[in-house]
């Protein structure tokens, strides 16, 4: 479990995720056979690792818990991490790849205001580098709180207003980043955009927010009041 697990365990393992594809006989043929393979831009996922080291302590909070990821990526590294100090782990993403283990599942959809899950389903939510691709912020987060077991936690990052002109040079001329994800960004936040966005939804407890990344990433840490 996370929270009796050495977090540098758990760190290694991300890295290694990050690094190398592992699924188990079935699911890694279900995989090869679909034929998804993306070639990313080379600091994609130096990014993307960054990133999912914000979540491991704010995990170990939460043992032995029900997680979904939001926007898990088109091959769920996450969710792959830390599936062994997990309950259960359900990922949700347009490009969501087909894994099912006996503890993780993905599923294809469109993020939109509702997700089709039952109240409560789950203890902690992460949403990383995807609120900011969503036409109505607002309306996901009040579905988090519907998803969360009171207590449940919300772990979201998005871009800063410090990073646009950067990750727009990255992507746009020297094609390190991949463009059409910059280009499919709705808006990038400043702290007092997300803190008044937080207090706009009713059951949400913002815990904590900092910056990583140089100031280019916010976090936000919140827990469900419901």
């Amino acid at each position: 479990m996370i929270g009796t697990a050495n977090p540098d365990e758990v760190l290694s393992k991300l890295i290694k995720v990050v690094a190398v594809p592992s699924f188990s006989h079935t699911t890694r043929s279900s995989f090869i056979n679909q034929k998804i393979i993306m070639k990313e831009p080379i600091l994609e996922p130096l990014l993307r690792t960054t990133r999912l080291k914000q979540v491991i302590p704010y995990l170990r909070k939460y043992p032995n818990c029900r997680l979904l990821d939001i926007g898990c990526g088109w091959d769920a590294k996450l969710l792959r991490a830390v599936e062994p100090f997990i309950f259960s782990g359900v990922g949700v993403d347009l490009k969501a790849p087909p894994i099912k283990t006996e503890k993780l599942i993905m599923q294809s959809l469109v993020l939109e205001d509702k997700l089709p899950f039952d109240n409560c389903s789950f203890d902690f939510i992460t949403m990383l580098a995807v609120i900011e691709h969503l036409e109505n912020d607002e309306l996901i987060l009040k579905e988090c709180v519907r998803l969360l077991r009171p207590g449940g936690g919300l772990l979201i990052t998005a871009p800063s207003t410090y990073a646009k002109p950067v990750l727009e040079f990255l992507s746009f001329k020297l094609n390190l980043i991949n463009p059409s994800e910059i280009r499919d960004h709705k808006r990038y936040y400043k702290k007092e955009d997300l803190l008044a966005l937080i207090n706009k939804v009713d059951g949400l407890e913002l815990i904590q927010h900092s910056y990583f990344q140089w100031r280019f990433n916010n976090k936000i840490f919140c827990l469900a009041k419901n």
